[in-house]
């Protein structure tokens, strides 16, 4: 249902689309031999009103920053760090940062809930970090619509500022349980299939997480329907500003490129708060974490591409945005 609070996203064409597959399959030898590759074009053309109207040139990719509590219950790999992580990011080091210089796509670090302030990140922080969400609520749902209030601005400075595409990942140690969670209250998937090894968990760490996730849900009974009432249960502040953020893309005319099994899960919440904005959505890759197959399947959106990969803090979006680029070009 559509909250009034947000934006309401612009119409998907139909007909943009139908007219790109067909000129697609002029550019072939069998009409549909390329396969997701005319899928992707008809996409962009959907989105855009059609692939001659405007091309991904100028892209960006949002990479969104937090902290989570429920970590203190041995769901993350010991010694991780998200401040590390970000600072990776910032200094060039990180696989998201290389990749971004090769492709040239800008690459904005926006800290929305980190527990420790970390020098040159956009500073849009709602929180320092999220509660236990196995002791209380993860974050109010003051806070929850707070951060996704970030992703729907950061969305419309993009299309002020002229930018075609957006492609979103995120930093949060932590993130994948909080994301497994957001699966189990919205899907009714319980935490056995939701939750994965994250970053590299053990299978002790594991049965831990699934424990953590259940008691979460039983602790809160948060509301299917609810979106919002999801995030402030069980949710993470980042994965509330990816939802923003698709919301806001589909608002404002430009198309989301998801990574992975946590920005998937702010997509999630997306498709609760303002269905509409799905069909502006593109599931970047399929994540190896144990519950993204039932995450792809709720929003019906296919992964662009299958690379074996599990935690790549935006990575896969710009894989995935590389192969729409080449999709687009062709048609």
């Amino acid at each position: 249902m559509h909250d009034p609070a947000f934006p309401s996203p612009r119409p998907w064409s139909e007909t943009a689309a139908s007219e790109a597959r067909a000129a697609f399959d002029g550019t072939t030898v069998a009409g549909g031999s390329l396969g997701k590759l005319r899928d992707l074009a008809c996409w962009w053309a959907g989105c855009t009103g059609g692939v001659s109207a405007r091309r991904p040139a100028r892209a960006r990719i949002c990479l969104f920053a937090a902290d989570h509590g429920v970590v203190a219950r041995g769901v993350s790999r010991d010694g991780a760090s998200s401040a590390r992580r970000m600072r990776q990011v910032l200094a060039g080091e990180a696989a998201v940062a290389r990749l971004a210089r090769e492709v040239g796509v800008e690459l904005l670090a926006i800290d929305v809930g980190l527990s420790e302030p970390v020098p040159d990140a956009m500073d849009r922080r709602v929180r320092a970090g999220t509660a236990d969400f196995t002791v209380e609520p993860a974050m109010t749902v003051e806070q929850a619509r707070a951060a996704i209030g970030v992703g729907v601005q950061c969305a419309a400075d993009a299309a002020r500022e002229g930018v075609d595409v957006l492609a979103v990942g995120e930093i949060g140690v932590g993130a994948s349980t909080a994301a497994a969670a957001v699966l189990s209250a919205v899907a009714a998937v319980p935490g056995k299939l939701a939750a994965g090894r994250g970053s590299g968990l053990d299978d002790a760490g594991l049965a831990r997480k699934v424990r953590v996730i259940d008691d979460g849900i039983r602790l809160h009974h948060p509301g299917r329907a609810d979106g919002l009432g999801v995030l402030a249960a069980v949710g993470g502040l980042e994965i509330a500003a990816v939802a923003g953020m698709c919301i806001g893309g589909a608002a404002f005319g430009v198309p989301v490129v998801l990574d992975g099994f946590v920005s998937t899960a702010g997509a999630l919440i997306a498709s609760v708060i303002e269905p509409g904005c799905v069909a502006h959505l593109l599931v970047g890759h399929r994540s190896t974490e144990n519950g993204h197959w039932a995450m792809a399947r709720y929003l019906r959106r296919e992964p662009v591409l299958d690379l074996d990969m599990s935690v790549t803090e935006g990575v896969g979006a710009l894989l995935a945005l590389q192969t729409l680029r080449m999709a687009v070009a062709m048609a």
